[in-house]
């Protein structure tokens, strides 16, 4: 047969150049793929407490769908590195830096590993800080905030912007939040920033001040700011909830507000930002079997996760993550009055008693007389009307009229309790966007998927930002000693020939040659060893 060698030199070419096209395209598709993974945005938020049962409780009680499900994704293991069931401040750790950690510790490694399939090395390295994923964002250039509805210094804020054993740590807690520079502070927590309440006697509002940020402490003035820099305090402690408001603080912003300004204000950032939001108190109404509580900021939380998803809907750039820390209270829809009657038992049973409280528990409680001479209002306020001659004497005679109240009222509701503290089931978890989490994912991986994302790894952005301090500093000819002369404020003296610093501890500062210099990152101390960066050791080392 004869073969047309010039046709087959144009099929070969051919050949060629469509296999080669076809792995261009293959290579494009792959390059793609990767570039879908990055976002230019990261907004984590957690629903503190909130377990399945809450939010779909909430759901009835709203009577249409919550914007999270719009965006349900899987579901999240939240167990610590010690206990089936965690506390907020090791699930805030997990979260923020992608390492299971132990009770009350707040973005430091555990002493103790004890729950299956759990790295036991973690507790090799006791109360070492560990880098999250905001301190990443800063470092990439991103600008970056926190919004809670508790004190800001609370376990899971503070598990995102600061290093500490003990999560009630506020003194140490509050003061790295201060130096760590974010852009967008928004919640309670004034008393910790107050130089009376603090043990150092440090006035760290005049250090918010003198860093250029515009303290807002209204609704209406943090509407109103322009400023690149905000920090609102709208409660000594924790803000009121979300129903309660109206009547007891109406000058406090919602949560969804703090969201949509804190993400505007982050947004003129042209290198991007990490926001972190909580709905701090449906664990706090959670713990005190309060459905009230618990579905009024649900509901709170779920307008909040609508800010930021319309957000990303138009931004096209920005991952959402949005997950609750841990369960609270076993609440069950259905408890012993439904035993034989649960297959007829209609949703209106459940959920119009709970349509006729006025307040939360805590808000209705606010309202009552020393002299308890009004505790049937009070009741009527939390959905009691009308008490029957049971109830009544349940009320004037109770000697916790909290118990009693939420025990009446879940009685009417048909809801259980099993606990008033948390619980461990895995819980949903909410994403959307570039590089989002699917699936059923360990809490650790929050703190990666958001890492992976903004582009950088959480395992060698801590090589940089948390180094021990003695070995790093032996290791460039330097000798290190503490003045704890005030031992409220102790300092790492560096000395390194004729060359002396001083690093103190919780700021972002290393002073030489009688001159500040400002760091990227704060310095820590736990268990009396001093935690610093990659960046203060060069300083030194240098010289300058």
């Amino acid at each position: 047969m004869k073969i047309n060698k010039k046709v087959m030199g144009i099929t070969l070419a051919s050949s060629l150049a469509l296999g080669t096209l076809a792995y261009t395209s293959a290579n494009e598709k792959v390059e793609a793929k990767k570039e879908s993974e990055q976002a230019k945005n990261v907004i984590v938020l957690v629903k503190d407490g909130v377990s399945s049962t809450t939010t779909t409780l909430s759901r009835w009680y709203k009577g249409e769908p919550l914007a999270m499900d719009e965006i349900l994704s899987g579901g999240v293991r939240t167990y610590s590195a010690e206990s089936a069931v965690t506390d907020s401040a090791p699930a805030g750790t997990a979260m923020a830096t992608g390492n299971k950690s132990n009770d009350k510790f707040v973005g430091v490694l555990p002493e103790k590993v004890a729950s299956p399939g759990v790295d036991s090395s973690l507790a090799d390295n006791p109360y070492k800080p560990v880098a999250n994923v905001l301190e990443g964002a800063k470092l990439e250039g991103k600008s970056t905030g926190i919004i809670s509805t508790s004190e800001i210094q609370h376990a899971t804020p503070a598990a995102f912007s600061s290093h500490a054993t003990h999560r009630t740590d506020y003194d140490s807690i509050a003061e790295q939040q201060v130096y760590q520079n974010m852009d967008v502070v928004l919640g309670g927590g004034k008393t910790s920033l107050e130089a009376k309440n603090r043990k150092d006697g440090e006035n760290l509002v005049d250090v918010i001040e003198d860093n250029g940020y515009d303290i807002v402490e209204t609704r209406d003035e943090l509407l109103n700011s322009k400023s690149k820099k905000l920090w609102g305090t709208f409660a000594p402690a924790a803000l009121a909830y979300d129903m309660d408001r109206p009547q007891t603080n109406p000058e406090e912003p919602t949560l969804a507000e703090m969201t949509k300004k804190g993400i505007s204000t982050l947004s003129k950032d042209k290198d991007g930002f990490f926001l972190f939001v909580e709905g701090s108190k449906p664990d706090w109404a959670a713990h005190a079997n309060d459905p009230i509580g618990m579905i009024s900021d649900t509901l709170a939380f779920d307008e909040a996760v609508k800010e930021a998803v319309a957000f990303a809907k138009r931004d096209k750039n920005t991952l959402v993550i949005a997950v609750s820390d841990h369960g609270n209270s076993g609440i069950s829809i259905g408890n012993q009055n439904t035993n034989s009657t649960y297959p007829s038992t209609p949703v209106s049973s459940y959920i119009d008693p709970l349509k006729k409280a006025e307040m939360t528990l805590e808000g209705a409680l606010k309202q009552l007389n020393k002299d308890k001479s009004n505790v049937l209002e009070v009741a009527a306020l939390y959905g009691i009307d009308n008490p029957t001659a049971e109830e009544t004497k349940a009320l004037n005679s109770s000697a916790d009229l909290s118990k009693t109240l939420v025990q009446l009222l879940a009685n009417r509701a048909n809801l259980g309790f099993t606990t008033g503290g948390h619980t461990g089931e895995d819980l949903f978890m909410y994403s959307y966007g570039p590089g989002k989490p699917t699936g059923l994912i360990e809490n650790t991986d929050v703190a990666k998927s958001a890492a992976k994302a903004l582009g950088f790894n959480l395992g060698e952005l801590d090589k940089e930002v948390f180094v021990e301090a003695e070995a790093a500093f032996k290791k460039i000819g330097a000798k290190v000693s503490i003045d704890s002369s005030d031992k409220n404020n102790p300092v790492l003296i560096v000395t390194k020939g004729k060359t002396t610093a001083e690093i103190p501890v919780n700021k972002n500062i290393v002073t030489i040659k009688g001159k500040d210099k400002e760091l990227k990152t704060v310095t820590v101390q736990t268990n009396g060893k001093f935690y610093v960066s990659k960046e203060a050791v060069n300083i030194v080392k240098k010289g300058k």
